[in-house]
């Protein structure tokens, strides 16, 4: 599956029923240059739009919603030791946590990149 978008600028990876999660280029864009980056517990049970992690830039601090509903199996250690990786490489190696999908229809509410991009350029 591609990845697909949230209108609050996360996107979603699938596979094997285990979603990955991250923020966008366009949303680390936005916040400059990130300096800290709070993920969620392991186990911890999200549903769709619930705020999961926190990213701080030196300009703000933001919010990081999941798109889907699940559980967290995994997070990504290495934003704890480097939350810059976010922005050099925010829609692949920085992604933030891994959920296990207990609602892949979810999925079908997110938008293509097509749609994303249409979104953030106007």
């Amino acid at each position: 599956m591609s990845a697909r978008y949230s209108k609050d600028h996360e996107w979603v990876t699938v596979e094997n029923g285990i979603a990955t999660i991250g923020i966008t280029n366009h949303a680390q864009e936005q916040l400059g240059d990130v300096v800290f980056v709070e993920l969620p517990a392991i186990g911890k049970k999200v549903a769709a739009h619930d705020q999961a992690a926190v990213v701080e830039s030196v300009k703000a601090a933001s919010e990081v919603y999941v798109p889907v509903s699940g559980e967290v199996v995994e997070v990504n250690k290495e934003l704890e030791g480097d939350p810059a990786l976010v922005n050099r490489d925010a829609e692949a190696r920085a992604w933030f946590m891994k959920v296990r999908l207990s609602n892949p229809a979810e999925l079908d509410g997110l938008m293509d990149k097509t749609a994303y991009d249409r979104l953030v350029n106007g």
